[in-house]
Order: C-alpha cells, then structure tokens, then sequence
C-alpha cells in the first residue's frame, strides 16, 4: 500500500442508539477516507458524532445499545462490520491504537504502570492468549516478560519519562495529567500500529503541556510513520498539527479537504461559523462571533439537511433531501447544495 492510497475508508455509514428515550440517529451517512500518511483532524461541536465515527473503525462502540444499519467501514479493504471478534480483537492489537480523553480513565488504578504497559506489549504479541493472569508467572512466560519490560521502559524513556526505569513501577495516581496522557500514547503505539486515534488527547491538560504533547505526536508520526485521526473541538490545534481535516455536524461530514484551503476559504456554511467563532489577536471585544442555534435532537433530527435551521444560506431544497457531496474547484469536499449545481460560483462571502 503506497502513501496515497486509502488506509480507512467509511462509506454511508448509519448508525442508531437506542435508548429508554428512543432511537437516536446518531450517524446519517457518513463518507470519511483516512489515507496511509494522514494526520486528519475531526472537527465539529459536542454531539456531533466525532468520536462515534472514530471508535467504529476498532469497532469499540457497543452493540447493544448501538446499531449499524447501513454502510461499510473498510480497513485495509476489509469491511470491519463484517469481521469475527478474533478478527477485531487482532485488529484492535495490531493495527489500531486509541488514546482517550481523560488519562485518568484510561489507565486502570489498582495497577502499576508495569503491569499495565508489559501486558499490552504481550498481547499485541499474542503471547498471552486469552487469560492474562493464571498464566502470568509460568517459566515460559518470564523471559517473555522480562524483554516486554525492556520494551516498556524503553517506550517510556521515548515519551519523556523521566528516570523510566523506576517510574515503570509506580501506579498512575503517581503521575500528572500530562506523565498520564504520555502513558497511554506509549500504549497505544506499542504495537507499532497502521492508525493511531487520538480523541480529544490534550481536554484535559493545561495550554504548556497540551504543546508538548502534540509535539510528541508529530514527532511520532515521522518516527514510526503513524497515520492520525485526531479528534478536537480545537481548530487550532488543527492547523498546529494536522494536514488534511473534515468537519462533522449532527451525524454528517459536511466538508473535508485540506487544512491550508480550508482555513484560508470554507465552503460550507458550518465550516464558516466554526471559524468565525475562533478568537485572533484582532479580535475586538464583543465582536467574536459564532453559529447561532444548537446541534438537533438527533432523536427527531430535521428533515434533509440537518443544518438548515441554523444556516443563513438555506434554501427550500435544503428542507427536503440531505445535499450529496461534490468536490469543489478549490478541491473541497462538500456537501451542500449551494454547491450542487455550480460550484465554481458559489463562494461564501467572507
């Protein structure tokens, strides 16, 4: 597989929550391509479905209460919707690395570090088979341990660890926020994986150390030649890290392309409003703006295009089917309809 050819490719996907309240229409066709070399930023507001859409592609959303009832996840060229557990459980050890939100949640905390980190190691290695514990301490297994402890203090030290070699055998409330986060990114790239996703990985960390986390990162993607999907609200730390991005609302992709094209001209209407509400230093007090309204009740979600409600440019056609995606001269993709017909004219003005 070369460098511009599709790694995951998410084609109409849907997908419902049911739940005491109803269905929820989490998902409306979603069209998503992450290519080998990617580092993708997934943009868009709470409740957008970002980290739904991320999750199916290890298949970690549950089912129950989630359902997917149309559309294909393909990893690889497999459609991952398809696949037996052990095939998913193989795929989640080789070739998909996840790192969270909160690394307090993350990391389990009646464990070490060590025990934690060496037992990730040994099952991306399929050496610890289907129970971890009872087979722990065999002979057999202690050499194995020993060089996946090795491996461990190692990947700490290249997270920036200090003194890994002790630290390995605290536990994680003996770390901070930041040491935590830097933790799980170890995990997560133990096994050398195809993707890494990372939902929302610096929330939780102050401004100083969310730099030096996403400079890891970076730093890791020419290391070890990862591919990102990098899931924020930040547009920010987007244009600080990513190279292509796609934003999502109520369930859609409604626009993805490039981060420089995007940034310097959106296309979609939603796209335009996340950007206005970003604040520069010319700012004024007062004058930043932002999108009116709230993302739908995804439990009656509008008809057609779910942001007509909120959107300045909606038409009567916008009320009736959700716009296909079209490619623009910029070379965006888009879905709405004042891009249907000619796109090349129609340009939001700034």
């Amino acid at each position: 597989m070369t460098a511009s050819e599709p790694l995951v490719e998410i084609r109409d996907l849907h997908l419902e929550m049911v739940t005491f309240d109803g269905v929820a229409k989490v998902l409306n066709g979603v069209n998503l391509t992450i290519n080998r070399g990617d580092l993708l930023g997934l943009v868009g507001e709470t409740g957008c479905g970002k980290s739904v859409t991320a999750m199916s592609i290890p298949q970690l959303v549950p089912q129950p209460p989630a359902r997917y009832s149309r559309g294909e996840v393909r990893f690889l060229g497999e459609n991952v919707l398809e696949q037996s557990e052990d095939a998913l459980r193989d795929l989640r050890a080789r070739h998909v690395g996840v790192v969270f939100q909160d690394p307090m949640t993350g990391l389990n905390p009646v464990f070490t570090v060590e025990q934690q980190l060496v037992d990730a190691i040994l099952s991306k290695q399929g050496a610890l088979g289907t129970t971890t514990f009872p087979r722990r301490w065999l002979p057999s297994n202690r050499e194995r341990r020993r060089q996946a402890r090795e491996r461990a203090v190692a990947l700490l030290r290249r997270v920036g660890i200090p003194e890994p070699e002790k630290r390995i055998y605290a536990y994680p409330h003996e770390f901070s926020g930041g040491m935590r986060q830097r933790v799980l990114i170890a995990m997560a790239i133990s096994g050398r994986p195809d993707l890494l996703i990372a939902d929302e990985p610096t929330t939780a960390l102050d401004v100083s150390v969310q730099a030096q986390i996403l400079r890891l990162i970076a730093e890791l993607v020419r290391e070890i030649n990862l591919t990102v999907l990098l899931i924020t609200h930040n547009i920010g730390v987007v244009a600080q890290l990513c190279n292509r991005i796609a934003v999502m609302y109520a369930g859609n992709v409604v626009e993805a392309g490039t981060v420089r094209k995007i940034l310097r001209e959106p296309q979609h209407p939603y796209t335009k409003g996340l950007l206005q509400a970003i604040p520069t230093d010319q700012t004024l007090r007062g004058a930043l703006q932002g999108v009116p309204g709230i993302v739908p009740n995804l439990y009656s979600p509008p008809a057609g295009c779910r942001f007509a409600p909120r959107c300045d440019y909606a038409r009567d056609a916008c009320h009736v089917a959700f716009p296909r995606t079209v490619r623009t001269e910029s070379g965006h993709e888009v879905a709405c309809v004042l891009y249907e017909e000619e796109p090349a004219t129609h340009v939001l003005e700034s």
